[in-house]
């Protein structure tokens, strides 16, 4: 695990949203003059934050929400086109921060070249201009002699790639290996649980072999972590069940839920060191699940255990937002911000202290990285328990009462109070 990466703390972004553009429009695909650099001027604001680079949601061609990719070997022009990126990536170099991008390697759109290719072959009118993309998407003809195509969780304008062909596996390696080059430090794979293993264990030692300080996590939601990461040679994937547990123990002050998976995530760290988080892209706000009272313990929680943590924009100024099940039910969780962090409300100022403090607790206990809890005291809605180095060496004991109003406390190994609320 690189360095970089070891102390990594990530500010999550989806760049579509945070520069306001158009995500389903209506006509052609155009630039509004807010690209990928309007991130430039927030660059202070997360390093002061204490993060270590950003985490970028999906930034290449794509016809809406960037999930559904038309090319992936350029920066949307809605967002500004490449140059913006190398801008980024040069800003991100001179402030200390890394950028790890976000690989839709399942499926592309079903406006990408590659369908039309396949749909091309099966219909036996294959062209010259198919000829590139040959391969990487599969088509067969059903009885009425009509190309059907395999599409990702029954939605009909993602297309699966075809991960058994080779060709498949090139286009990837080269997709990665060439943002890798242009100033990328790692890679979030999408939807990696639903991409077989052995694709990735074909793609990922010829990406290292030649990129081999880069930091690579997939998007797993459920299922036998450690073995995914046996099976696949990811670096970590992300943790879910950790994220579903905090937010849900606190929801329903229920400590027994988080001490149960914060064992398991033991036996995880014990394979790889997780991704974590309380807030990302896809769900709800925790402000606006739990509370902004018990959305500072979670943020205790994921500060204080073994991980490489994110915290998704917005999140540390207390923003709230609901995911809903329909027709763009995530734009609420995927917000435009303003140009300058001057122009944020005021209001957000405490959480933003907050996180900072609880931030910087960490900086000062790197091995907090890989550090294994152990309970000390549990009870529906008390628990204690101490975060102890893999090594013994020190170790860091919280507190999380929710009996009369939220509260949090953090130790270190002589009883001194680091933080309170």
């Amino acid at each position: 695990m690189p360095d970089w990466a070891r102390h990594g703390i990530f500010w999550h972004v989806y760049p579509l949203g945070f520069c306001g553009c158009d995500i389903r429009p209506q006509g052609p695909r155009e630039f509004h003059g807010r690209g990928l650099d309007a991130l430039i001027p927030w660059l202070g604001y997360v390093r002061d934050l204490g993060a270590s680079g950003l985490l970028l949601g999906p930034v290449f061609e794509s016809a809406t929400h960037g999930y559904d990719t038309l090319d992936h070997m350029h920066v949307d022009v809605r967002l500004g086109g490449d140059a913006v990126f190398d801008r980024l990536a040069e800003a991100c170099r001179g402030m200390g921060l890394s950028i790890v991008l976000d690989g839709v390697f399942n499926h592309v759109s079903r406006s990408h070249p590659a369908v039309r290719a396949a749909i091309d072959e099966a219909a036996g009118t294959l062209s010259p201009a198919d000829e590139p993309w040959r391969g990487l998407v599969r088509a067969s003809r059903d009885a009425d002699g009509k190309p059907t195509l395999d599409v990702f969780e029954g939605h009909g304008d993602l297309v699966d790639l075809d991960h058994d062909n080779p060709a498949t596996v090139r286009y990837v390696t080269d997709v990665m290996d060439h943002w890798l080059d242009r100033g990328a430090s790692g890679w979030r794979l999408d939807a990696a649980y639903a991409v077989p293993p052995a694709f990735w264990a074909q793609v990922l030692p010829r990406v290292r072999a030649a990129h081999p300080y880069t930091w690579i996590f997939g998007e797993v939601i459920h299922g036998d972590y450690p073995a995914i990461v046996r099976g696949t040679g990811m670096d970590s994937v992300t943790q879910y069940e950790l994220w579903k547990s905090i937010q849900h123990a606190l929801e329903t002050d229920n400590f027994f839920e988080l001490d149960w998976n914060l064992t398991r995530h033991n036996g995880f760290l014990d394979t790889f060191v997780p991704q974590t988080f309380i807030g990302n892209h896809d769900v709800t706000r925790i402000a606006s699940q739990i509370g902004p009272d018990k959305a500072a313990l979670a943020l205790a929680v994921l500060m204080t255990v073994g991980g490489v943590p994110s915290v998704y924009y917005g999140d540390e100024q207390g923003y709230v937002g609901v995911k809903e099940q329909r027709f763009g039910g995530d734009d609420d969780v995927r917000p435009k911000f303003p140009n300058t962090p001057d122009e944020l409300s005021r209001l957000g100022e405490p959480t933003y202290r907050l996180h900072q403090a609880l931030i910087a607790i960490r900086r000062r206990h790197p091995w907090l990285l890989d550090a294994r809890t152990e309970k000390v005291l549990l009870e529906n809605k008390r628990y204690v328990y101490r975060s102890v180095a893999a090594d013994g060496s020190d170790r860091l004991t919280v507190e999380l009462d929710v009996e009369s109003e939220p509260s949090f406390s953090i130790r270190d190994a002589a009883g001194t109070v680091l933080y309170r609320r």
